[in-house]
């Protein structure tokens, strides 16, 4: 009876991470929109605000109140770190060096949230989960290599690639135990809320770019604070609760893979041979952390 209460409960956690790597991919479409009209800034604000009023909503409709004061400094700490920091420096990163060079550099993010997990949060470090990140890593160095466009790296702009990735993984390490106090939809909300507020220095921005910015690209900054924010980090949040953050980290190797394939439905960009090699290996990698060891 546990064991088919566990499965469940898994099955659950692997759909809800499944959606959040589904709308963080969608993610890389719409910013390629944006950022032409949106400085990194600006974008970020605007799409932690947008945000912030959907999961406010969303708050209201199921009337949850405040979370607990014990899962206020986790969501203090997550909300700077990976709806601030983390948005900003990405943008800003991604503006200075190519998107193969950027993969690459992010790709130590999941490696980053094993190791701290495995250590802070005391999960250990189970053999099919480092198996499955090696080979997810490896599918991500391929991917990023096949859409390198060959230019110097700006060091600056691996420097923020790099800031981005260590927010955060220290971000999951803080929110991570406020899920014990608080829900999937408080921690979220609140966090989205407190990103907001450490954005507002660009508000200046936001608003003057807002004015002269097409409507395709506004769209697209409301579309990614609903949904690849509102939405996949709720999903996110509710299986980080349910599993460990060395899994869930791993989960996100999948992203690159589906970059490619949303680039070549939407954007019309058909991936190479190796692109296409890459992106399997990041799924296979997945897999690997996914799967169960039988005893």
């Amino acid at each position: 009876m546990e064991q088919s209460v566990e499965v469940r409960t898994d099955r659950r956690a692997m759909l809800a991470a499944g959606v959040t790597v589904v709308l963080w991919a969608s993610a890389f479409v719409s910013i390629r929109v944006a950022v032409q009209d949106y400085s990194p800034g600006a974008l970020a604000l605007g799409r932690l605000l947008a945000g912030s009023i959907a999961l406010g909503l969303i708050l209201l409709v199921r009337r949850e109140g405040l979370p607990s004061r014990k899962a206020w400094p986790g969501i203090a700490v997550s909300g700077v770190l990976w709806f601030g920091v983390y948005m900003v420096a990405l943008n800003w990163g991604e503006q200075q060096v190519d998107a193969g060079t950027a993969a690459m550099v992010l790709g130590i993010g999941p490696v980053l949230i094993a190791l701290l997990g495995g250590w802070l949060l005391r999960e250990g470090f189970p053999r099919r989960l480092l198996a499955g990140m090696a080979v997810s890593f490896a599918g991500a160095a391929v991917v990023g290599v096949s859409m390198s466009e060959g230019g110097a790296s700006s060091v600056l702009g691996v420097g923020l690639c790099v800031l981005a990735a260590v927010s955060w993984a220290v971000a999951i390490m803080a929110q991570k135990p406020a899920l014990r106090y608080a829900s999937a939809l408080q921690v979220t909300a609140y966090g989205c809320i407190v990103g907001t507020i450490a954005c507002l220095p660009f508000a200046g921005q936001l608003v003057t770019e807002a004015a002269k910015a097409p409507l395709s690209s506004t769209l697209n900054l409301v579309y990614l604070g609903v949904f690849p924010t509102a939405v996949a980090f709720t999903t996110w949040a509710y299986a980080l609760a349910r599993t460990t953050a060395g899994k869930m980290g791993a989960t996100t190797y999948a992203v690159p893979a589906l970059v490619v394939a949303m680039s070549w439905l939407v954007l019309r960009e058909v991936p190479g041979w190796l692109t296409f090699a890459g992106g399997l290996l990041c799924l296979a990698g997945v897999a690997v952390t996914r799967s169960r060891s039988s005893r």
